[in-house]
């Protein structure tokens, strides 16, 4: 299941949709796992370890990439070793499908440069 939100592309959101509800959110949820859907559920947010910071900066500057590429951009924070990254839409205030394609892709990122 997380290979079929992966290979979508996000759509642009202009608004005036109404976000996620829980129950939606936790459908999506389940093909992305590893991150965090706090009680709320109007984000989704996951912390990555690295050996050091070259391999945090590299990391985050792939999101970078493809939050460029899919017009959807996380807030990121990092550091020495760490990186958090969390999602949401912005223009609606909560959870988009959009969130979860990002996660599944920066999933993929994480398993590429941790095996590297």
């Amino acid at each position: 299941m997380t290979e079929a939100l992966a290979s979508k592309t996000c759509t642009p959101c202009r608004g005036g949709i109404p976000p996620l509800t829980r129950e939606q959110a936790e459908l999506f949820h389940a093909q992305a796992p590893d991150w965090q859907l706090p009680e709320e559920a109007h984000r989704i947010e996951r912390s990555f370890r690295f050996r050091n910071f070259r391999e945090a900066l590299t990391f985050v500057q792939e999101i970078g990439e493809l939050a460029e590429a899919e017009g959807h951009h996380p807030n990121i924070s990092f550091g020495w070793g760490n990186a958090t990254v969390s999602l949401q839409t912005k223009k609606i205030k909560g959870l988009h499908e959009n969130d979860f394609i990002m996660a599944t892709k920066i999933d993929h990122i994480f398993a590429r440069t941790a095996r590297a």
